[in-house]
């Protein structure tokens, strides 16, 4: 029995990631990059004064017209609007629109951390939403900026 919890434990952990979807419906994210975090850390340390580059793999199950981004830094359950200089995801962030259904494609960006920010931690919530409102890709990456 112990053997077997052990296999399990080391298992999960093996498989574990420091990104969860916190609720795609319209697509299905495969793999995300963040620029300084290992696969298996438990949260993202962002830098001041720096950027960061982050990649979402994602397929999405219908044709895709038009995608835009959205983040927020949900700080004691309150999300705080991060304005993108290009919340077209289709512009600029590697993706060519219309996306195919059933085609992984590849979101990459790069952001500033700016001086200015102050020292805390903070979930970012990264999401590529149609026109229409639909969930696309919603990823939480828990982070820290220094």
């Amino acid at each position: 029995m112990l053997f077997f919890v052990t296999v399990t434990v080391l298992l999960a952990s093996a498989n574990a990631k420091f990104w969860t979807d916190c609720g795609s419906k319209m697509g299905k994210v495969e793999n995300v990059g963040v620029s300084g975090c290992s696969e298996d850390a438990k949260e993202c340390v962002l830098k001041r004064n720096t950027n960061a580059t982050i990649s979402i793999d994602f397929t999405p199950s219908v044709e895709v017209k038009t995608l835009q981004t959205i983040v927020h830094g949900v700080i004691m359950n309150l999300p705080v609007p991060f304005p993108m200089p290009q919340p077209d995801a289709c512009k600029d962030n590697n993706l060519v629109c219309p996306l195919p259904a059933g085609k992984e494609a590849n979101y990459k960006t790069t952001m500033a951390v700016l001086k200015s920010y102050p020292k805390v931690k903070v979930d970012v919530k990264w999401e590529l939403k149609s026109d229409d409102g639909e969930e696309f890709a919603c990823i939480m990456i828990p982070a820290r900026i220094n």
